[in-house]
Formats: structure tokens, sequence, C-alpha cells
């Protein structure tokens, strides 16, 4: 593939400006200066090149986890507070995609006031599979709540609760007490503000929310909140595994 390709298909601009960039002396593929845009380079993910001075590695697709924030948006277009995206560098919310919107995506979202382990991509049918009703994904929150977890409310949790949408009870996968006023839910499924209407609907109230997994895939302790990094081969086998797709 041409290196003004290369740098087009990762998100560094039009091919003019990548090509550009090239001509002008500020790439470098492998170490190495780079000056004819049309010189060719076997794309393979993990090429390493940098662009005015810039590291970054070749990614036919991008797969991220971000530590998302408290006080962000999962949006492009945020109403109130600080879009996640802003947290991402640009080549990542410029890539070139077929469809009408640039660069990755996150799959699903969680609110403002959500932290925790949030994915990205700009591979459209690995976003459908994950969010897939019928895959039954795993995604396993912390919550901290107003008044204490009792047997009563797990139970009911884990049996099902009926939402004020919805005529179809929507129970946990699994729900555990972590503390006097903390849970650990496991849900499969993703409506609309839904764990906070489940906690409601059992007499208690979210005071803060945390996910901590999705699928087998856990948030890495040293990941900091703001932070992202890609997802390696081990990553996605455990977010494709079988076990990351286990029926309610």
């Amino acid at each position: 593939m041409q290196i003004q390709e290369i740098l087009f298909t990762q998100g560094f601009g039009t091919r003019r400006v990548c090509a550009g960039l090239v001509q002008q002396g500020h790439v470098t593929v492998e170490g190495k200066p780079v000056s004819d845009s049309l010189a060719e380079f076997e794309a393979a993910d993990g090429l390493p090149f940098t662009v005015q001075g810039q590291a970054w590695q070749y990614h036919e697709k991008a797969y991220l986890m971000l530590h998302k924030p408290a006080g962000t948006e999962c949006s492009q277009k945020p109403s109130t507070y600080p879009s996640v995206y802003t947290l991402l560098p640009s080549p990542l919310r410029l890539r070139p995609n077929k469809g009408a919107v640039q660069g990755v995506q996150a799959i699903g979202r969680l609110d403002q006031d959500t932290t925790g382990l949030l994915l990205l991509t700009d591979d459209g049918p690995f976003i459908h599979r994950m969010n897939s009703p019928r895959h039954h994904v795993p995604k396993v929150y912390e919550v901290g709540t107003k008044h204490a977890v009792d047997a009563r409310q797990i139970e009911r949790l884990l049996a099902g609760v009926v939402l004020d949408d919805d005529p179809k009870p929507v129970r946990a996968a699994a729900c555990e007490a972590t503390g006097e006023t903390a849970l650990r839910l496991t849900l499969t499924e993703g409506k609309y503000h839904q764990v906070k209407r489940m906690l409601a609907a059992v007499g208690n109230r979210v005071e803060t929310l945390h996910r901590s997994r999705i699928g087998e895939l856990e948030l890495p302790d040293d990941l900091a909140p703001g932070q992202w990094r890609w997802l390696d081969a081990d990553d996605l086998a455990k977010l494709r595994s079988p076990a990351s797709r286990k029926a309610p």
C-alpha cells in the first residue's frame, strides 16, 4: 500500500494532505524517513511509523478500550458535558469510514455520571455483534446504592423486575452484595438507564455506577480514568469467546 494511502486510512487527513506530509519530510516508517508519497509498504497490523513526530502503528481496524471518567458524554454532539471522543487523538476521530460518520464509535453508551470500561471501534459488524441482544454479552457493573442492600432486593433483581416501558420483566444474569451499600450486577441486555431503573424498582437508588467488565474482558487496574489503549489479540479473544456470550 502506498504510504500516502496508509496515512489516509489511519486518519491523518485527506489523501492530498497525507501526500504533502510525506513530501515535506514529516513521515518516517520503521524509523526511516520517507519522502516519496507513492512508496509502498506492507500494510500489516503493527507497522510502526511517525507523522510529525507522533508515533503510530497501522491498524486495519481500530479496536480500543477507554476508561470513561464521570462528567463525559458518549456522544459526538454532547449536550452538556464534554464528549468522550475528545479524550482520543485526532487520527482515531478522523479515520475514514464507509458510513457517513468518521472515526471510531462507542459500542453502546454510558451515562455522563457512569464510569468504567467503554469499547470503541470502526468495525461495524463487531459493533452489531457486541450490541445484539441475541448474543447476550454480559456486562458487569459495580453499583453504589443509597440504601442498604438486602437479600430480598437481590432475589428480585435475579427473578426479574418490570420497568415502566416494557411489560416483560428484565432480570440480572448475576447479582451479589459487595458491601452494605454496594453490589455487583451482571446484565446481558442494554436498556435505557437499566441499572438505575432496576434498582429503583426494588426500592433502592443508584449513587455510583462503574462498568468493570464486558464479556471476559476486564478494565485494567493500570488504565486511569480518561486513558485509552488498543485492544490486543488476547483482549479481542476474550470478547469473542463463548464465555462472553452467556445466555441469560
